[in-house]
């Protein structure tokens, strides 16, 4: 026999034997299968009708086609929704409900007391109007604002024939209203290319209002460009890069101690190139030597003036609310060395005088055009006399 048809006998063996032994195995391996299923079947039964554990009950539910590890993908982003909605619940309180809320302290004290002289005052005298006049200056009105309001309120009982003090309570409401004003271009710099330069002491809350203001105006759909001009406060451009991160927004910064005109050079050519409606500027707080700052601010002015003569200018002046009459004397400082041109009041919510909203604007004719009335990036707000009056009054409907 040939060594080709040896082979192919052998392999033809070989073959048969291979599938005699599988076949044997599937057939083990199907009567062992039917042994275990009929042991098993009451097993299986029971653990279908038993109740889920109490974990289980509880659990997000999960389609039961999605394999594993897709299920408890889809059960981990049910979870994260549910916990965003129940974040997003305060965030809707509306904007009356927050000013309301940052003036409490406010209301709770100055308000307070002034419902406490009209309320309890038997007659509209000398003691009557003396009593008034302690609690308005005591509430931060300044002394040329609390004498602009007793003169109306004087007139008013004249004219109006007014016996009860209680009656004159709605008079001096109306004297507040009369003594704000915003007007209705206040907030042009929103609507056209604009350079806004943000001025304050240090502390007062100067670079958390610019990220602020970065965000809302980031919301209104406007591009915005931030200049870390401020290059004498250490770590001041970190602080503010965090803001601009928070914001959502561009910084453009320079080295500690460098020249802010050249920073803010630098800036004025990106906002250009970027085509930004608005560039937010910092700038240095310091007053002490009133001479220096304003040599600053020319210089800065002088580079607006060369490379962005096209811009619109804002001057907005931050204050922190809880000085009371330090705000005051801070703005005519540099109100002396800058053409300011609003006042932004931070800190409302940490102040019981929240009258200087009223004084400030009152005798610096400067308008109030953003109060801060909390610490979350959405607690700056457009100040209106009218919603301010009636937060603080409780006047609302």
């Amino acid at each position: 026999m040939a060594f080709w048809d040896i082979f192919k006998k052998k392999k033809t063996a070989e073959e048969e034997t291979e599938t005699a032994e599988a076949q044997a195995a599937e057939e083990s391996q199907e009567t062992a299968l039917g042994e275990e299923g009929a042991d098993t079947s009451g097993e299986k039964e029971e653990e279908e009708n038993a109740p889920a554990p109490a974990e289980e009950q509880n659990a997000i539910p999960v389609p039961e086609v999605l394999p594993e590890e897709e299920a408890a993908e889809a059960a981990e982003e049910l979870t994260e929704d549910a916990e965003e909605e129940q974040e997003e619940k305060p965030k809707k309180k509306g904007f009356f409900a927050r000013l309301k809320e940052g003036l409490k302290k406010t209301r709770e004290n100055f308000v307070y007391s002034l419902d406490v002289v009209f309320d309890g005052a038997e007659a509209i005298d000398d003691d009557f109007f003396d009593e008034l006049e302690e609690t308005l200056i005591m509430g931060d009105m300044g002394a040329v604002t609390t004498e602009r309001l007793l003169d109306k309120l004087r007139d008013a009982v004249d004219s109006q024939a007014i016996v009860k003090p209680s009656e004159c309570k709605g008079v001096m409401i109306e004297g507040l209203r009369e003594q704000m004003h915003v007007e209705k271009d206040a907030y042009r710099f929103e609507n056209e290319p604009s350079v806004v330069f943000v001025i304050g002491v240090n502390g007062v809350g100067k670079t958390t209002t610019i990220g602020k203001l970065a965000s809302q105006l980031k919301k209104k759909r406007k591009k915005v460009l931030i200049a870390a001009a401020d290059t004498f406060r250490a770590a001041a451009g970190d602080q503010l890069q965090t803001w601009a991160d928070r914001a959502g927004v561009e910084m453009i910064g320079g080295v500690e101690g460098a020249d802010p005109a050249s920073v803010l050079f630098d800036a004025v050519h990106a906002a250009k190139a970027r085509k930004t409606d608005v560039l937010l500027v910092d700038t240095a707080g310091r007053l002490n030597n009133k001479k220096n700052l304003m040599e600053e601010l020319k210089k800065m002015n002088r580079v607006i003036d060369r490379e962005y003569p096209d811009a619109y200018r804002e001057n907005l002046i931050v204050l922190d609310a809880t000085t009371g009459q330090n705000a005051m004397q801070q703005a005519r400082d540099f109100n002396d060395v800058a053409d300011l041109s609003g006042i932004v009041l931070t800190k409302m919510d940490g102040t019981a005088k929240g009258g200087i909203a009223v004084a400030i604007q009152s005798e610096l004719k400067i308008p109030v055009k953003y109060i801060g009335v909390g610490e979350k990036i959405d607690d700056l707000q457009k100040f209106d006399p009218e919603s301010f009056v009636e937060a603080l009054f409780e006047t609302e409907g």
